[in-house]
């Protein structure tokens, strides 16, 4: 008894290397057109090169980050809002590197589906390269991973990685900041991309009609306030940096004001954030009031609409605060550094955020 066997292919298995060549093809130009002094390679290579001389600097130290868009990622999938996600992955891995000084040079991304989507990567690829256009650094390479069996139908998976550079000397580390530094708050532009896990929790439970006009924003659909990309904050402060007037940033990411701003006090400052010093932003009230959610949970779980605080010497507040505003930024005084032991207090009156009393929340470390 014979049997003959049908020849396979890579097809039959699910994975299509024509889509896979049309996707390189349609982004090339996407990737093209974030070019800088430095990148010069072509996208389709075996890795793609930087020439950090070329890119002005003469004894660079080189600072990498990587990230993710967390379950945020899920919103997108589950509205069909692709276009945006990517701006969130870049400006994830682009918000950590200006927080050290360095001005990000090159990115790649990843982008991992069961099967590639006509269109879907196309537009989460577009929304990277816009990213990386507003952070300044250039798109130069990647990969796009078709994995049958791996993931659900129509979910992908995305990470960002990173590579800044500094010069020896210019790197922000935290050691410069002091007892009677003020901090200033640089306005988020909505969730960013950390609490989406307690965003879509509260959907889920509360029965959100996301496709309708927000009740705080009658102007806008819930799910387009909730996919607001991450504010990127690197072209507003890299010329701050450079002129020594910053002494340390941190980007409010998971953990919120009060677990991040720690990563860069010294030994002996401890960060009293005031939340009476800034309005609380109609879409912060809206989660909290559909969760019941303590001020003190807010303060470690969302940026609360503080995006990025920089501490500042007292002498250079009013410049910075002119120099970030006429960047485009919004800017409040949020607090000041105090003695004490390594931390941050956030603490706020009757009525802030909701609040039946005074209260304060402290995390030290």
């Amino acid at each position: 008894m014979s049997t003959t066997n049908s020849p396979y292919t890579y097809a039959d298995a699910g994975v299509s290397i024509a889509a896979g060549n049309a996707l390189v093809k349609a982004i090339a130009p996407l990737a093209k057109a974030t070019a800088r002094p430095g990148a010069t390679s072509e996208l389709g290579g075996f890795g793609g090169f930087f020439d950090p001389k070329a890119a002005g600097y003469s004894d660079p130290l080189l600072v990498a980050a990587n990230d993710g868009v967390g379950t945020k990622l899920k919103l997108a999938i589950d509205h069909n809002r692709h276009d945006t996600v990517g701006i969130d992955l870049v400006a994830m891995c682009v918000n950590d590197l200006i927080v050290q000084g360095a001005e990000p040079l090159f990115f790649l991304d990843y982008f991992a589906t069961g099967k590639l989507e006509n269109g879907v990567a196309e537009q989460v690829i577009a929304g990277i390269a816009e990213g990386c256009k507003l952070a300044g650094c250039a798109l130069i390479g990647g990969e796009t991973a078709e994995m049958p069996g791996m993931y659900a139908a129509g979910d992908y998976d995305l990470a960002g990685f990173c590579v800044g550079a500094v010069e020896r000397g210019e790197q922000l580390t935290g050691d410069k900041v002091a007892p009677g530094d003020v901090l200033l708050g640089l306005a988020s532009s909505g969730v960013h991309s950390n609490g989406y896990s307690l965003v879509r929790r509260l959907a889920a439970d509360k029965g959100w009609k996301l496709e309708r006009p927000a009740i705080f924003d009658q102007e806008r659909l819930l799910i387009d306030a909730l996919m607001a990309p991450t504010r990127i904050y690197v072209a507003s402060l890299l010329p701050l940096i450079r002129g020594g007037l910053i002494n340390g940033l941190a980007h409010i990411t998971g953990g919120g004001l009060l677990e991040n701003i720690p990563r860069i006090l010294p030994q002996g400052a401890h960060a009293m954030v005031d939340a009476d010093l800034w309005p609380q932003p109609r879409l912060m009230a809206f989660l909290q009031a559909q969760g019941a959610i303590e001020p003190e949970e807010m303060a470690r779980t969302f940026n609360c609409g503080i995006g990025m605080v920089v501490a500042v010497s007292e002498e250079s507040v009013a410049e910075v605060t002119t120099r970030l505003e006429a960047a485009g930024e919004t800017v409040f005084a949020v607090g000041r550094i105090e003695t004490g032991e390594t931390g941050c207090t956030v603490r706020g009156a009757v009525e802030t955020w909701s609040a039946k009393g005074h209260w304060s929340a402290t995390h030290l470390g």
